[in-house]
């Protein structure tokens, strides 16, 4: 995925370096780009940091350079991963908060998050990603450079609208002792289906990627236990996309009944 993605924003600067074309043809395409920037990019990149090897790592960090979410990569590892489906965890959403709402909220808290987690590392990527876009800049011109930046926030906001159906609403109780329940595959939204599944790697299956975060994505497994979305991560962005509907289907979801205790 690392050379394809790379490929891809080759082929995308290539082409707006080119001539732009219509306004029409040039939102396609930086739509499309920045879809690539989400599941190709972040979303392999999410697997690929959650591996052991220092080289899957780095391909990790890699692919997140071409979404300039490089705060990805140490937030999430460190901060989500612990905090999730607690109300410190600036990635997961909390009952009838909007998506609107929660991007603005997950896309700025994760990055102050980061900073104050690991800074040395921030600055590294701060720096790599500011060199891939002067390479873009140098190379293709200034409007290739505005369409890099564009792709990449379609990424970022299509990684956070991912996290938002994944966990809104859920809660991790606390334990006589304050401290909150470890991780179960009831804290997180889980989707079987296979369009879902094909295209985001078995990302889908989502519990099972909260209860064991190092277990590999074509490993993870559907627990019938697991809150089920209505439909696949496609249908539920969208349906996230109209606050109305959104709570209206998912709200009744959200009961002791449907949450099993831990």
């Amino acid at each position: 995925m690392v050379p394809i993605q790379y490929g891809l924003l080759y082929a995308y600067c290539h082409h707006l370096v080119k001539g732009p074309g219509s306004a029409f043809e040039t939102v396609g395409l930086t739509s499309a780009m920045g879809i690539a920037c989400g599941v190709l990019g972040i979303n392999v990149a999410h697997e690929l940091g959650h591996r052991r090897t220092r080289f899957e790592r780095i391909l990790a960090r890699a692919l997140l350079c071409t979404s300039l979410n490089w705060q990805f990569y140490i937030e999430h590892n460190r901060g989500h991963h612990l905090k999730v489906s607690t109300p410190d965890d600036s990635e997961s959403a909390h009952l009838n908060e909007s998506i609107y709402a929660f991007w603005f909220r997950a896309v700025t808290t994760s990055y102050q998050a980061a900073w104050k987690l690991d800074p040395i590392e921030m600055i590294i990527g701060t720096f790599l990603q500011a060199t891939l876009a002067a390479v873009i800049s140098f190379n293709f011109g200034s409007f290739a450079l505005l369409g890099f930046f564009a792709s990449a926030g379609v990424g970022i906001l299509l990684l956070q609208s991912v996290n938002y159906i994944e966990h809104y609403g859920l809660s991790r109780t606390k334990t006589a002792e304050g401290r909150f329940e470890s991780v179960k595959p009831h804290h997180s939204w889980n989707s079987d289906q296979i369009l879902s599944r094909a295209v985001l790697f078995e990302l889908s299956r989502h519990s099972d990627h909260h209860a064991n975060a190092l277990r590999k994505y074509p490993a993870l497994r559907h627990f019938d236990s697991s809150p089920e979305l209505p439909t696949g991560y496609p249908g539920m962005i969208l349906l996230a996309l109209i606050p109305r509907l959104w709570f209206a289907r998912m709200n009744p979801k959200i009961t002791p009944a449907s949450v099993p205790a831990s």
